[in-house]
């Protein structure tokens, strides 16, 4: 696998699925700081028995055949906070990837909906304050969700499902469902094309 041919999406070209209370521009960098709701989250009935579409994410067209990528930093103190990649097709068909604090330590993981969310996640505690990258490829009717850090090489998440012939958007992700005051510092978003391979680059 490899991601030389991705090129960046800027910030202005997504919109917004439930706008943030606060984002800005670092004039010094380029890099979106996005402040998540308290509350926000991502969720349908599985274990917890409510449903929740208040997260925030900046999605683009995702089309077939194509990878999308977002970096940011994993500074996330507290429990449920999180950050990543949403893939979106329906308010009941998605998947959320990236990293969620656990535990009191960050994890990686996945949230896969159809009707009814599941979530997968492994511990990365030293993650935490790293810059981390979520890669989304998608081809046929499946997709590859890989994550990795500058000093990690990439390890495989999750392959799941999605339907080929679905619109979906995809983008950066934040949810805050238990307290106000995280904030989100998304450093790219970028696409390209899909993997070649499911395990290239393993």
């Amino acid at each position: 696998m490899t991601t030389d041919s991705t090129h960046a999406v800027e910030w202005t070209a997504g919109e917004w699925l439930n706008r943030p209370p606060a984002l800005r521009t670092d004039e010094e960098d380029g890099a979106l700081l996005v402040t998540a709701a308290e509350g926000s989250d991502f969720w349908r009935t599985t274990s917890y028995g409510f449903v929740r579409d208040t997260g925030h994410a900046l999605l683009a067209p995702f089309a077939r055949d194509s990878a999308v990528e977002v970096t940011f930093r994993a500074d996330l103190p507290e429990l449920y906070d999180q950050a990543g990649l949403l893939v979106r097709v329906a308010p009941d068909t998605w998947v959320k990837a990236g990293v969620e604090t656990s535990d009191g330590v960050p994890h990686l993981g996945a949230v896969v909906t159809h009707g009814t969310s599941d979530w997968s996640l492994a511990p990365v505690p030293d993650w935490a304050g790293q810059d981390v990258t979520i890669r989304v490829s998608r081809a046929g009717d499946a997709l590859t969700v890989r994550a990795r850090t500058a000093a990690s090489p990439w390890r495989m998440v999750r392959l799941a499902r999605l339907d080929p012939e679905a619109e979906a958007t995809a983008g950066p992700f934040c949810c805050s469902p238990e307290r106000a005051g995280l904030t989100v510092r998304f450093t790219r978003f970028a696409t390209g094309p899909a993997d070649r391979g499911l395990h290239e680059g393993v």
